[in-house]
């Protein structure tokens, strides 16, 4: 973990001007209690809305970089709440939960192999007055990504989020070996959703390949915006199945008590209902919109 290292070696000046937008109420108040999480080796710092280091105690190096990179920190929460209003349902699919935290969100940042440039986060909300003595007890709403150079997304950024789900299913594989009790019991599981995040992989990355990476709505024509929301409906059926075993997968582990790995079924299904509700919100909903509005012209 050295976002913190990568973040020090950012000029503010070499970023995009963010545009302005008019924000909701709800992600205008997470902006307000927007706590970021950065990693320095094998520690995560915890910041508060205003920067102050509330755990754990900070060395001379967090200190140094908190009193310095101001703007920066701004800069970089700006775009994380202006990335979630766009491309993004997380905040919106989270909000009762949100909501009765006084609007408290965890981004905890995690480089992704781009020399400082990309960004995973992870969200999470927890309650303000148990945020330090309770702090495993935070909610994970979801994760997201973001490039520090560029908030304009290819394909809606579904890309992306469709190879992290295969990603992650990887590492759900090594946390079984370490946290099931019989492992082997749940071969055939294991095996139909391996199937079904290949299959959801190779008919996304191919239809997304025969799809504009931007739409140009000033351009197309009313047929092809007809084709391309079809086409992207039908990635996100193959979500839904991918949905369906893993959740069939989860019940058998929670009839068979193996609670130490169930957590982790759980969160993933939960990266699948985030994606699957972005599909129905903002992209075929979207482009469903425009389909609508093209026809009333």
């Amino acid at each position: 973990m050295n976002e913190l290292e990568y973040l020090r070696q950012v000029d503010l000046r070499s970023l995009p001007q963010l545009k302005p937008m008019l924000l909701d109420d709800l992600h205008s108040k997470v902006w307000q209690n927007l706590h970021l999480e950065i990693g320095l080796g094998p520690t995560l710092f915890l910041l508060s809305p205003s920067y102050a280091i509330l755990n754990p105690a900070p060395n001379e190096i967090v200190n140094d970089f908190i009193q310095k990179s101001e703007p920066l920190l701004d800069y970089l929460k700006e775009l994380i709440i202006k990335s979630l209003a766009i491309y993004s349902v997380l905040i919106d699919v989270n909000s009762y939960f949100i909501e009765q935290n006084n609007y408290l969100v965890l981004a905890r940042l995690r480089e992704r192999n781009s020399g400082g440039r990309i960004y995973e986060i992870k969200f999470y909300t927890h309650s303000p007055s148990e945020l330090l003595t309770r702090y495993q007890d935070k909610i994970y709403i979801g994760r997201d990504f973001i490039d520090l150079f560029n908030f304009r997304r290819k394909y809606f950024g579904s890309k992306e989020l469709i190879l992290s789900l295969a990603e992650q299913y990887d590492r759900l594989l090594d946390r079984a070996q370490e946290r099931l009790k019989r492992p082997m019991e749940y071969k055939s599981y294991f095996q139909e959703i391996q199937e079904s995040i290949n299959e959801l992989k190779s008919e996304a990355l191919e239809i997304l390949q025969n799809l504009p990476p931007y739409i140009d709505f000033n351009k197309i024509s009313e047929e092809e915006l007809v084709d391309i929301n079809a086409q992207y409906r039908t990635i996100n059926h193959y979500l839904i199945e991918l949905h369906d075993e893993v959740g069939e997968f989860e019940n058998l582990l929670r009839f068979c008590q193996e609670l130490e790995f169930v957590r982790y079924v759980t969160k993933y299904k939960k990266d699948i209902t985030n994606l699957i509700s972005y599909f129905n919100i903002k992209i075929n909903g979207y482009l469903t919109q425009r389909i609508y509005q093209a026809k009333l012209k």
